[in-house]
Parts: C-alpha cells; structure tokens; sequence
C-alpha cells in the first residue's frame, strides 16, 4: 500500500505524540527517552495521509517456548489511530501488511493485548492466555512452610534470575524467551526489590520480584523451579505480616495455591489476557513438537491471511513432521478448524477435544483422539506485557 510507511528514529515524535493521545497518559522527559530507546528494536509502520502520521502500530521480534523450543514471534502493539482518521479501514491494512512483513521474517506467531476481542478475532487472533489474579491476606501466608533453606534480598543480577527464569518458563506455553535489553528496559525497571530462595546446599530454586506501599505486597513477578522455593517464597511474603495486610500476585491459570493454604477462601479472578495468531501455517506446523507418529489433515479456514487457507497433510515420524499445504484433502482423519483455533489448541490454552466439544473444529472421534495424542500437554502462561 502507498500510505504504508516504515518510521524511524525521526518519526519518534509524533509516534509518542499519537500514542500519549490514543492510550491517555503522558510521558516525562526521561520517561520519552526510555521509550524511544526501547523503540529502536520496535519495526513501526505508519500509515499517512497528506504526509501526516493517521495510525500506526509497532511489531516487536520476539520468541517464545513452546515445549521447551523456542519459536519466532512478532508482537503488535501499540497500535493507534488519530480519532479523525477511524472507521477507514486502516488498522485493518496495517495489520495485514504487517502479517506479510512477519511472514518474510521468519515469524511464526504473533501475540498481542486486545483493546477488544471480537475486533482482532475478525483479523485471526484468538484468546489464548488467561491469568489468575490473587488478593490473599498476608496473615493466611504467615505459618512454617516447612521448606529447607533461606530467602535473601539481592540487588539486580539478571544472570541469575534469567536462569531461573528460563527453567521456569519452558515449563509454559507462549512465554518470551527474555535477552538482556528486555530485562533492563521491561522487567528490572521499576525499583522494586528482588528476593532469591535458596535450598540449603545454597542452590538458587525461584525469586520474587516485589515492592510494599499503602499496606499492600505487590508481587511483580514470582517464579520457582521447586515446591520447596516456592514455599520459602510463600513463608518471606507471610513474614511481612506486619508491613501488608494483603498481597497481590498474578500467576499463570492452572495455578493451585488454593491447595497449599489452610484457609481457601480468598480473592481468586481469572482475567482473559493476550491473544495470539498463526503467522505462517506451513512453518508452524512443520516446527511444531507434534508426540509420538502418525498421520493426520488439517483443512484450516483463514479468512483475513488467505496464505494460510487450504489443507495441511501432516506425518510425523521420530519427533519431525513432514508438511505438504494442498488446496483442499479429502478421506480420513481430516480436522477442519479456523486458523484462530488452530492457534488456540497448539498452544495449548485448551486440549482439542475441549474445542471439538463446543463445536470449534470438526472431525470423527478417532482423529480427535489421535489429535489429543499428538499434541503436548501444556499450559499456556504469559508473564510479560507490551
């Protein structure tokens, strides 16, 4: 498209002007310089007219674990239109141009945070993360844990906190695989204190990343690659009973701490989050860690993408999958679905059958069992936000 435009450095200012405007908040100056320089690994496309920025939206290079591997993923973001330029359509072209630009690019997946679901699942993305809110009285944490070893404070040392984190996030579905910029600019940012739970052989096992005001625990991040560091984490929050009267956490949805306290009832809220896209089908499904062999179709419905459209044949032998993208397959163990809930089922944020029980993809009961089979069991969390 001619009005499509790739910005830069030069365009830094009217960017944040539109996006100060469309998301209402405004930036200091150190604050824009932050910004700008978390820009610069940002590809930002604008769309013009008379030589003025109308709408934009940025894609970010990004990967992400999906059973363990990681996986190319673009996310969108911070896509925003001058009110007297909306309801012409330009998001929608920038959205597709922006599905072909990942495409060249090697990006399989791309995730983003809806403003509203309906308007991206028109464009094929789909609801795929769900996160559990948690308002707990301080008091409920404060007992013997009975966990071995210690908690310390620590001053900013990603080395360590990106090893535990790496162990922990392969352990999900669809969270970023985290480099040294991303730490700085958007985890270690804020000022908040650090802990480490150590076991007694002085093994690091999770961390917590916090602050304490206005009598609250505000857990910005907590992650454990033990029961055992998770319960010393759960015991040094339970410990600052008399600085909080709650804590507040965020933790991926399958979460059960619920089982771990004595008393159950306290505020627990799952909140629909990001949504994520297939990008590139045929790529995709060919890196996909598919279980165990065998042989199946799928005839996947893209509406917006149309690359994606047709059937996919599928066999998978010894861990690697062969894929052939035809027009259209025919006989058995055939999955008809959307490339919305392709995406949906594959990464795991509900089993195929769940999807085949509500009448979102459609197959014979033998294929579907095959299908639950062959693809992992894991749940999908994401800790990040952009």
């Amino acid at each position: 498209m001619a009005n499509i435009k790739q910005l830069n450095e030069k365009d830094y200012d009217r960017i944040f002007e539109l996006s100060q405007y469309a998301f209402q908040y405004e930036l200091s100056t150190s604050e824009l310089e932050k910004k700008k320089a978390e820009a610069k690994r940002h590809k930002i496309w604008g769309w013009m007219e008379d030589g003025e920025l109308a709408a934009k939206l940025h894609i970010i290079p990004l990967a992400c674990y999906i059973d363990g591997e990681p996986f190319k993923m673009g996310g969108i973001s911070s896509v925003a239109t001058w009110p007297e330029y909306r309801r012409k359509g330009m998001v929608k072209e920038l959205l597709q141009h922006a599905l072909h630009d990942m495409k060249e690019n090697g990006q399989q997946l791309s995730f983003l945070h809806p403003f509203s679901f309906p308007f991206y699942r028109q464009y094929g993305w789909e609801h795929a993360f769900t996160q559990q809110h948690y308002s707990i009285p301080v008091s409920k944490l404060k007992k013997d844990w009975g966990a071995n070893g210690y908690v310390r404070r620590v001053s900013e040392n990603p080395s360590l906190l990106h090893q535990l984190y790496t162990s922990y996030a392969a352990s999900y579905n669809g969270m970023l695989t985290r480099d040294e910029a991303w730490w700085k600019q958007r985890v270690l940012k804020d000022n908040a204190h650090i802990a480490v739970a150590y076991n007694p052989r002085h093994e690091a096992e999770g961390y917590i990343i916090f602050t304490v005001k206005n009598n609250e625990f505000l857990v910005q991040e907590i992650v454990y690659n033990t029961l055992n560091g998770r319960k010393l984490l759960l015991q040094f929050i339970g410990n600052h009973d008399s600085m909080a009267e709650n804590a507040e956490m965020i933790v991926p949805e399958d979460d059960q701490l619920a089982l771990l306290v004595d008393e159950p009832r306290f505020e627990q809220q799952l909140k629909p989050y990001f949504m994520a896209r297939i990008v590139d089908a045929a790529s995709f499904l060919a890196a996909y860690p598919f279980q165990g062999n065998g042989s199946l179709a799928f005839q996947v419905e893209d509406t917006f993408f149309p690359e994606n459209n047709g059937g996919y044949q599928l066999r998978v032998e010894n861990g690697k999958t062969k894929v052939t993208h035809v027009r259209g397959v025919s006989g058995h163990q055939i999955v008809y679905c959307s490339i919305q809930i392709l995406a949906g089922m594959l990464l795991g944020y509900r089993r195929p059958v769940d999807y085949f029980r509500l009448g979102k993809l459609q197959t014979d009961k033998d294929t579907i069992l095959q299908l639950e089979k062959m693809v992992p069991e894991k749940k999908t969390f994401f800790a990040d936000f952009f």
